[in-house]
């Protein structure tokens, strides 16, 4: 009993300096966005042919140097092509279109194309689709965990099970803030399969102390 007391003073101990060191990483630096989530710049070129996406990026990579930069496809041709990058500055607009006419044949004008400015995405906003099914869902599995597991006292049942699953979820943020992961694609499956595994840990923990419990009047 001694040593499992002493473990959960130790995981308890861990879990509140991550926390903690989360929230100072969050407030003062923020969190890390993915560049599709980023104030970026972004062009879109109308090449009236097929291209190859790994062409376009060693064009990028001679005029953008040392940038991260997306880019994607667009239209269902796909002979179109939107290229995405923190920093697109008109000089290098105009060395992107000239390689790309030289590249492929084409006719393109720089002076035609415009230099879209993308405001950074709010983390709130990304997460705001998610709030409401996640809210209905955590309060109907809430509900029939305190029906299974009356027995061991229901508002004890509801508030370890709304703890417990809020606390996963500040620990997986600052996790993310810490090491950085880009806030993201996968950020949503990852608060998904923490949830997941968060309540199948509550359920077989409140299992295990039902049958004990069972047990116990038993005898």
């Amino acid at each position: 009993m001694k040593n499992i007391s002493k473990k959960t003073k130790i995981l308890s101990f861990l879990i509140a300096i991550i926390i903690i060191v989360g929230i100072v990483v969050t407030l003062t630096v923020g969190f890390h966005f993915d560049l599709r989530y980023q104030a970026t710049k972004k062009i879109t070129l109308n090449l009236a042919t097929t291209f190859e996406v790994k062409d376009i990026k060693q064009i990028t990579d001679e005029s953008l140097a040392n940038q991260e930069v997306l880019i994607q496809k667009v239209e269902i041709y796909e002979d179109m092509v939107s290229i995405l990058a923190k920093d697109i500055t008109e000089e290098q607009k105009t060395n992107i279109v000239n390689k790309i006419n030289e590249k492929y044949g084409t006719e393109l004008s720089a002076d035609t194309i415009e230099i879209e400015s993308i405001p950074h995405a709010r983390g709130r906003d990304i997460l705001k689709p998610y709030i409401l099914p996640f809210i209905i869902a955590t309060a109907i599995i809430l509900v029939y965990l305190a029906i299974r597991y009356h027995s061991l006292g229901t508002i004890k049942v509801i508030i370890k099970t709304g703890m417990i699953v809020v606390l996963a979820q500040l620990v997986l943020f600052s996790l993310i803030a810490i090491t950085r992961i880009p806030i993201g694609r996968l950020t949503i499956p990852m608060v998904l399969v923490v949830y997941v595994l968060t309540l199948v840990g509550i359920t077989s923990y409140f299992e295990k102390k039902r049958m004990q419990k069972k047990q116990e009047e038993d005898k």
